[in-house]
């Protein structure tokens, strides 16, 4: 049986992913401090005889034991809520983080594969974003902790596989969504259903033209699965190339939650906030035969089904 070691394991992308593993018949280790991933994420998988969980911070030190075939690195605080409030501990886990789990893929022989992000582009000046893009990032700014973490993660990691010959595979994860996601969670979608169900105003920052496209966690989880599996050790993007201003997707929601008492609540842009953000997956679907198969509806029926529950709604 494959052994593979899944940081970030209790949060949201990275929780489907020990389902997935475990399903694929893995033996799977997962790892988390719970800094933003919630045990209740990953607390049906206890019963399973081939999981194990370790509550653990990479930024200390990294120890697996016995054999390990592959490294899932998705620790990291992912949300601009989230990393504004913990600006440290996510340039830690981009850097020292990344740093001992490359160690150990070194010492383990194992293939790596990290979670980098669209926000390498920054604010970017092309339209949709392609890997060969280097991005408009303000190092300095506050989304800098996040995105030059994210950054340095891949040159750390390119500079592993170039000088140690570590097989590293590496995602840019463009906005996904799904159950799982945290209410408070910050970011557009989950801040609108929570909003929308509560019959609150929706916070749509600027005028709401800014865009995003947003990726269902099941078609994600089945492109990590073949980028790990595949032989490609540069980044590839990831995610759904169906671009939608935030207004839409408010007016979205709001019509899909049919909350009346829900209004459009408009607040100023935040600094270095992305006026657009669309992935170009000619590369994922060239390479894996990978492209998004989730309508997004679908996706924000089955979103709203989990929000519902949370919210005792």
């Amino acid at each position: 049986m494959k052994r593979v070691l899944i940081t970030g394991a209790a949060g949201f992308i990275g929780s489907h992913l020990c389902d997935r593993f475990l399903k694929e018949g893995y033996h799977v280790i997962g790892m988390d401090n719970l800094l933003t991933g919630s045990m209740k994420n990953i607390e049906h998988l206890f019963p399973d005889p081939h999981f194990e969980f370790h509550h653990h911070d990479i930024t200390t030190y990294v120890h697996v034991s016995g054999d390990l075939d592959y490294i899932l690195h998705f620790a990291s605080p992912a949300s601009p809520i989230d990393y504004l409030k913990m600006p440290i501990q996510t340039l830690k886990v981009g850097s020292l983080g990344t740093h001992h789990l490359l160690g150990l893929a070194k010492a383990k022989k194992s293939r790596i594969l990290i979670a980098s992000t669209s926000e390498v582009y920054g604010d970017p000046l092309i339209h949709p974003q392609v890997e060969e893009y280097w991005g408009n990032v303000n190092p300095i700014g506050p989304r800098g902790v996040y995105d030059e973490a994210k950054r340095f993660m891949e040159a750390i990691t390119m500079a592993y596989h170039r000088y140690h010959n570590v097989e590293v595979r590496i995602i840019r994860i463009f906005n996904t969504y799904g159950p799982r996601m945290r209410t408070e969670d910050g970011r557009a979608l989950p801040a609108f259903m929570a909003q929308a169900l509560r019959g609150e105003g929706l916070t749509v920052y600027g005028d709401g033209s800014q865009t995003r496209s947003f990726c269902y966690v099941n078609d994600l989880v089945e492109g990590i699965y073949r980028l790990l599996h595949g032989d490609y050790s540069l980044p590839v993007n990831m995610g759904n190339p169906d671009e939608i201003s935030i207004m839409q997707l408010a007016q979205e929601i709001m019509e899909l939650v049919g909350n009346k008492d829900s209004f459009i609540d408009y607040r100023p842009l935040p600094v270095d906030d992305p006026k657009v953000r669309q992935p170009d997956i000619s590369l994922a679907k060239k390479l894996f035969g990978w492209e998004p198969k989730v309508p997004r509806h679908e996706g924000l029926v089955h979103t709203l089904e989990y929000f519902k529950k949370e919210l005792g709604k």
